[in-house]
């Protein structure tokens, strides 16, 4: 029987979806593959008990995408997205000792993405895998994305990962689901989500700020250009980039302040009352959240490619290109300068007395960055880092990348304690709203919209009420059929 393939593409032209689609059916199997225009995307397989049944589902794979914009296309006659990986260097350390490193995972592609919390640590690279450990250095989970990741942010319970597909993709669940697509004409190079608002650094300079409903609110073009910084909180979204920093009002991108900065910024931390900026000119500088006025200054012996602090920034840390890591006081008093061991930090973070980098060659480090094992370390002391292996049988986690994906379970059987929600038609956009009793009937849910089908309902585990009037999605989602 003659292999049969349709391939679709969604490429709007106000550039919020640049996507392709492709189904092929081969006797029983049908492979999907889907990610954006240009890059080679995900693949998905399904066997079927005979060819017919085969076809069949690919027609209702077909139906369901052409329903949601998709159109036939050829391949290969659109350019691809915009993507600028970050181009790096790492050159040996020339502190005279090596950190004290616990463990150390390599996850085999350079690695941007990093978050820490009280329950893992987080690692995403340049191949698109993320992976969680745990804080003693055992794999716990893996996350297979179509494309590089660019960083992982969290906001509250939730994780995303920023891939240079342009979707950012919800982690908070075993199915990663896509919670925004970022329009084609923007080069993505960072990202922060607050509440649900997320905010995108671009490599022209630009800043956009898309809704939790995943829609354009406001857009910025700073003085300068490669924005490798964008932090928010509740009274601004700080932006840096070749120029310097720039903060934005949060409601409708007014702007507040401008500082120039000694250098290109690379890399941006926040406090509650202070953002940092490292810089391409060797320095790490604390700027007043309020004003924007230079507080303190903290000098590297090389480019700054990332920081951060301890909680107050007590203690400022902060990564070079000549594989160091630094530590000084609050004032800017160096306390002292060590090797990674592994490459350049690209990202780092702070908890509860380690310092977690990640690296340009694909490794998460953990360091023990207390007083006594730092002493030591100083004087040459220094423990044999564990190697951490991925275990061989790890499950493999990837988006969903349709409603049929997403599992389903009987009316008659929605667990105890869960929610159920509906897609609903709403002044001509598909919206989520709340079916269960006990909620706020007129707000809507965050929802991924690749699932969102007229009329479909689906079971979540728990809704959580965010400040800008809508719910948000916890645990798993499950279809009602």
């Amino acid at each position: 029987m003659a292999r049969e393939t349709t391939y679709l593409e969604l490429s709007q032209e106000d550039g919020a979806a640049h996507k392709f689609y492709e189904v092929t059916v081969d006797g029983t199997e049908v492979s999907v593959r889907y990610g954006r225009i240009g890059a080679s995307g995900q693949l998905q397989s399904s066997s079927f008990p005979t060819p017919d049944k085969a076809r069949a589902a690919a027609a209702k794979k077909i139906g369901e995408k052409v329903r949601k914009g998709y159109a036939p296309a050829v391949r290969g006659a659109r350019a691809a997205r915009a993507v600028t990986r970050r181009q790096v260097t790492s050159a040996p350390s020339t502190a005279r000792a090596v950190a004290p490193v616990l463990w150390r995972f390599r996850t085999g592609s350079a690695a941007f993405g990093i978050h820490v919390d009280e329950d893992r640590c987080w690692v995403g690279n340049q191949a698109g895998d993320v992976y969680t450990v745990s804080h003693g250095g055992e794999v716990l989970a893996r996350y297979s994305l179509p494309d590089g990741v660019k960083c992982l942010v969290a906001d509250e319970f939730w994780i995303y990962a920023g891939c240079d597909d342009g979707t950012v993709y919800d982690l908070s669940s075993k199915v990663p689901f896509g919670a925004y697509d970022i329009a084609a004409d923007v080069d993505i190079f960072w990202l922060d989500i607050r509440e649900g608002v997320l905010n995108v650094a671009d490599a022209n300079g630009g800043l956009t700020v898309i809704d939790h409903e995943d829609e354009f609110q406001w857009s910025r073009r700073s003085s300068g250009s490669n924005a490798w910084m964008v932090r928010a909180d509740d009274r601004a979204v700080y932006h840096g980039h070749s120029q310097g920093v720039t903060a934005y009002a949060p409601d409708g991108g007014g702007e507040l302040w401008h500082t120039a900065t000694n250098g290109s910024v690379l890399f941006g931390w926040q406090e509650r009352d202070a953002v940092y900026a490292g810089t391409g000119r060797n320095t790490v500088q604390r700027l007043s959240k309020a004003t924007g006025a230079v507080e303190a200054s903290y000098r590297c012996d090389a480019a700054v490619y990332s920081c951060a602090t301890s909680p107050d920034g007590r203690h400022v840390f902060a990564g070079d290109l000549a594989s160091s890591v630094y530590c000084f006081d609050a004032e800017g008093n160096r306390l002292w300068k060590l090797g990674t061991g592994s490459g350049s930090a690209l990202s780092m973070q702070y908890l509860d007395g380690r310092l977690y980098l990640v690296t340009t060659d694909g490794s998460l480090v953990c360091v023990d960055a207390s007083e006594a094992a730092i002493a030591a370390a100083q004087q040459g002391s220094v423990p044999a880092p564990v190697d951490v292996k991925s275990a061989a049988a790890l499950p493999v986690f990837t988006p969903a990348a349709s409603a049929a994906a997403v599992a389903t379970v009987s009316v008659a059987a929605v667990p105890t304690g869960t929610v159920v929600v509906e897609c609903v038609q709403q002044g001509g956009r598909m919206r989520v709203q709340v079916v269960s009793e006990g909620f706020e009937p007129s707000w809507n849910v965050q929802f991924p919209r690749g699932i969102r089908e007229p009329g479909a309902r689906y079971v979540v585990d728990g809704l959580h009420p965010a400040s800008g009037g809508f719910y948000r999605v916890r645990g798993e989602i499950r279809r009602l059929v």
